[in-house]
């Protein structure tokens, strides 16, 4: 409540109950919202990072450090904190990785510009140096980037390997890095690499086995679909087998409940009756005649077909889903029917080998050697589910960095290597300002530190005294530290870019552009209204009815 003057009556414009806050103490109130949710996520930052296990109400169990995971599963309410949960959501749609790294930035941004809020520094002063920094050092990525574009492609794919590798560093898998570094680049280079479309790998996951029972099949592989009797009278493998694509259903239909048939003469029922297995019948001899040796439908196949197609040597799977239905389609060239008549010789795919193979306790239909094969499918093995579903969401970011690469193929060292060089940088630029930008760039500077230093603190080493370290290496006049970052195997630095721990600028330059972003977009908010009804959980919708 405002204060009242005298006598001077107190105008009330909100509704009873509303809760406003502005002004200093509003900023930095969401500037501590911010860094508690920084917080959560900061110590899963690097190769040496730890895992978060988040339980919900459902009693869902999640095991993971991806940190667009965290931020999803958190389910933060605090209105300027969630900004930070869409930027570390845009980083996973449009790179990939750096989603940790995009959320630490921006809370770091904050940190820096809260003593200046404190002192009564406008903030859009602030905003407008911070966007002045993102800019100089956007472009200095690009500048200090590497091209891959003029190397061949056996040296190209070596040099994806080693940006796969550094993203799964990071990861639960790191382990086996190299083994899964090797797959993804294999899985990405089958892509058209005009779209490099991500819906054309396939990931299946099979509990049981260890991690380097994981394989790629260089086709497409589902699980074995619901099958009725008769299933196991048909054949498992084929070579060179045609393959037919079907959209309907071949099974006989149930009548509806409604339906209604008159009849004069009894002897017409049969008639009726015998119609109906004749439709079904003509559909499935037409299948078979057209030459086709495999028959995938998303609609069910009943138990007549799967017989049918049994006695004449035919495999068949119904229920397929709509992914891997794409998937067979891209590989083998077969277009999807949604009729039986006039099956032209053209619409059928093909592969060089099709077979039923057991993996773990599923069994899996699997299609190798297709002509047109623009289409992997990565079959992950491991202990258990949330064991598996991170190493899932592992392979998902390295597949993501692997794609950009081969599209904006430029990368720059690794390790905090890149920060520190871009902070030094800033540090030189904010000398040449006289105004109070100087300060607002060396916060700016300063807080792009924070990567190098949670490296250090997650692997468990003295961030300061490798901080001070890198800074040295980074200040050489001759340029010849630029590449310098931590090494978390000894706790000292190391040459990122001679170790191959590499990263595609495009997610620095992404990171950097939407941390600043983020950051201003808190900056720049000085009040917050909160309407009573937002605060009732039932009282959606429930307006005032009229």
């Amino acid at each position: 409540m405002m204060p009242g003057y005298g006598m001077q009556p107190q105008i009330i414009l909100l509704k009873e109950g509303t809760d406003t806050s502005q002004g200093k103490p509003q900023l930095i109130s969401n500037i501590n919202a911010c860094m508690a949710v920084v917080d959560t996520v900061r110590t899963t930052l690097g190769p040496r990072g730890m895992d978060k296990l988040i339980h919900n109400d459902k009693g869902q169990v999640t095991i993971s450090n991806d940190g667009a995971t965290i931020m999803k599963l958190l389910e933060i309410v605090h209105p300027a904190a969630k900004s930070l949960v869409d930027v570390s959501l845009s980083q996973d749609a449009e790179v990939g990785d750096g989603t940790t790294s995009v959320v630490l930035l921006a809370g770091e941004f904050l940190k820096e510009a809260k003593p200046f809020i404190e002192e009564g520094v406008h903030p859009r002063g602030l905003m407008k140096a911070f966007r002045l920094a993102s800019t100089l050092a956007v472009q200095r990525v690009k500048d200090l980037s590497v091209s891959l574009e003029d190397k061949d492609l056996e040296e190209k794919k070596s040099l994806l390997k080693k940006c796969a590798q550094t993203t799964l560093n990071s990861k639960l898998v790191s382990g086996e890095k190299e083994f899964f570094a090797q797959m993804v680049v294999d899985a990405v280079s089958v892509l058209d690499l005009q779209t490099l479309d991500l819906k054309m790998i396939g990931i299946k996951k099979v509990t049981g086995g260890g991690l380097r029972d994981s394989f790629l099949v260089d086709g497409v592989a589902f699980k074995k679909t619901f099958s009725y009797a008769g299933f196991e009278q048909q054949p498992k493998s084929f070579n060179h087998p045609k393959i037919l694509l079907l959209n309907i259903e071949l099974e006989l239909k149930a009548e509806k409940e409604n339906a209604e048939i008159r009849l004069d003469d009894p002897a017409m029922y049969q008639s009726i009756v015998d119609a109906e297995w004749n439709i079904i019948y003509d559909k499935l001899a037409k299948c078979v005649e057209s030459g086709a040796q495999i028959v995938l439908s998303r609609l069910a196949i009943g138990d007549l077909a799967t017989q049918y197609f049994a006695d004449r040597g035919v495999f068949c799977a119904g229920r397929v889903e709509t992914g891997d239905m794409d998937r067979v389609s891209k590989a083998s060239g077969a277009r999807t029917q949604t009729t039986v008549n006039n099956l032209d010789k053209a619409v059928l795919g093909q592969c060089a080998r099709f077979e039923e193979r057991q993996v773990g306790a599923e069994r899996y239909n699997v299609f190798t050697g297709c002509p047109q094969a623009r289409t992997a499918t990565i079959v992950l093995r491991g202990g258990s589910e949330q064991f598996i579903d991170e190493a899932d969401r592992s392979l998902h970011d390295a597949i993501m960095i692997v794609r950009r690469a081969l599209k904006h193929a430029e990368i720059v060292p690794g390790g905090g290597a890149i920060e520190m060089e871009l902070s030094k940088y800033l540090r030189e630029v904010a000398l040449t300002h006289t105004s109070k930008t100087q300060l607002f760039l060396m916060a700016y500077a300063k807080a792009l530190e924070i990567i190098p230093r949670q490296l250090c603190a997650n692997a468990g080493f003295d961030a300061t005294d490798v901080l001070s370290l890198l800074r040295q290496k980074h200040a050489a006049a001759d340029g010849s530290g630029k590449n310098f970052g931590v090494d978390v195997n000894t706790g000292g630095v190391v040459d990122t870019y001679q170790a191959f721990v590499w990263e595609p600028s495009l997610v620095k330059v992404n990171a950097l552009q939407s941390a600043t972003e983020a950051a201003c977009l808190i900056l720049s908010v000085d009040e917050t209204v909160r309407n009573p009804k937002s605060d009732v959980p039932d009282a959606m919708g429930a307006g005032p009815g009229g």
